[in-house]
């Protein structure tokens, strides 16, 4: 694995930190909800640039890009704290591209390729998080086989409040037919039957529950074959594993948190500077473990467990910074609106979202130490 960039990847870099300038106190990564309408301009304004559509084929509007590309693209905007990657341009875009007609293509590429539309993943429920082949919404085929009515709730939805259309995973054979009964949707938001109802979290910002009461979902806007929805959101999950988990944000975490520590007179106690050392060489190690998962990646391999690895020292790494700083700044670092508090709360999450600690570790132990059975 090598981890330095070429000349062109490093003019991309170069060229993403130019564009992110302008945006450095736009501050979304955390609470994109505050900041929606900022983050959806930006997202238009890479729109302009063509990286939303970064690593989609040439004959779909794209790029051509590899993954490296989009590793630059979106650990740079995390760096920057501007946003967390569009759902839209990854997983239903690529999703729509590989298993959507040429009418579908048609319809939805070029508005998400703009920038125009938005969307938010339905796919937790709140008897299926970590348990997706067990969801129980329901997506019945109309009698004159013209629409699905979408009836169930969703929960943990991600900035559903601001999106236009929601991605729905439903259930359109038996219980018991699991993951082999499930099917995808494109819904509009505006829907009638849909409705969106907050869930504050600690960090300040929401998830949502989304409910359906007989919402009427086109059978156009089903993607791919009815009851063919789980090997399609396993593609797509193994197309966002190297950018899910991006580690500038745990970089520029430390980096905020030092600095913070520094202007409150604690950067010469030795219990400090020993601690810190001791946390940037763990950044160090989230950095080296996404490029392994990117590295995997680009030589076409199954970045399954680098992505489980990866995922949980993130995640670990970005509590045990926000801890210590807790730890070591004494009761001003307990100050609402201080920036060790909102890191502290902010990281309490991470570690369940993309898949919980517990499943990824049960990955690891299972496909790579062959424990469990």
């Amino acid at each position: 694995m090598n981890p330095g960039y070429n000349k062109d990847e490093l003019q991309f870099r170069d060229e993403v930190r130019e564009f992110l300038s302008a945006y450095k106190d736009l501050d979304g990564f955390y609470c994109q909800g505050h900041h929606w309408p900022e983050v959806r301009a930006m997202f238009s304004a890479m729109a302009e640039k063509n990286w939303l559509a970064l690593t989609w084929p040439k004959e779909f509007g794209g790029l051509g890009k590899g993954p490296l590309h989009e590793y630059i693209l979106w650990n740079e905007v995390a760096y920057a704290r501007a946003a967390r990657n569009p759902l839209a341009a990854g997983i239903v875009a690529k999703s729509i591209i590989r298993y959507g007609s040429d009418a579908q293509r048609a319809t939805w590429l070029e508005r998400i390729r703009s920038g125009d539309i938005h969307f938010s993943l339905c796919y937790s429920e709140p008897e299926a998080g970590s348990d997706l082949a067990g969801l129980r919404l329901k997506a019945s085929l109309s009698e004159d086989g013209q629409h699905y009515e979408l009836n169930g709730q969703k929960c943990w939805q991600s900035y559903a409040q601001d999106m236009d259309f929601l991605w729905v995973l439903a259930r359109t054979g038996s219980q018991e037919s699991r993951g082999r009964g499930l099917s995808l949707f494109i819904c509009d938001k505006a829907t009638a039957g849909v409705t969106v109802s907050p869930l504050p979290t600690l960090d300040g910002d929401q998830l949502n529950e989304v409910f359906f009461d007989g919402a009427q979902v086109p059978v156009g806007q089903r993607i791919g074959d009815e009851n063919g929805a789980w090997s399609i959101i396993g593609e797509a999950l193994a197309d966002e594993r190297h950018i899910q988990f991006p580690p500038g944000r745990v970089r520029r975490d430390l980096e905020e948190l030092v600095a913070w520590l520094n202007e409150h007179g604690h950067g010469h106690d030795r219990l400090v500077r020993a601690r810190m050392a001791d946390l940037s060489a763990r950044v160090m190690e989230t950095e080296m473990l996404a490029l392994k998962v990117l590295a995997t990646m680009v030589a076409g391999g199954n970045a399954t467990v680098d992505a489980a690895m990866n995922k949980i020292i993130h995640t670990t790494v970005c509590q045990d910074i926000a801890r210590a700083v807790l730890d070591l700044g004494g009761p001003e670092a307990l100050v609402s609106g201080e920036r060790p508090e909102l890191i502290w709360r902010q990281s309490l999450t991470e570690t369940i979202g993309g898949g919980t600690s517990e499943i990824m570790r049960s990955v690891v132990s299972r496909q790579l130490l062959g424990l469990g059975g």
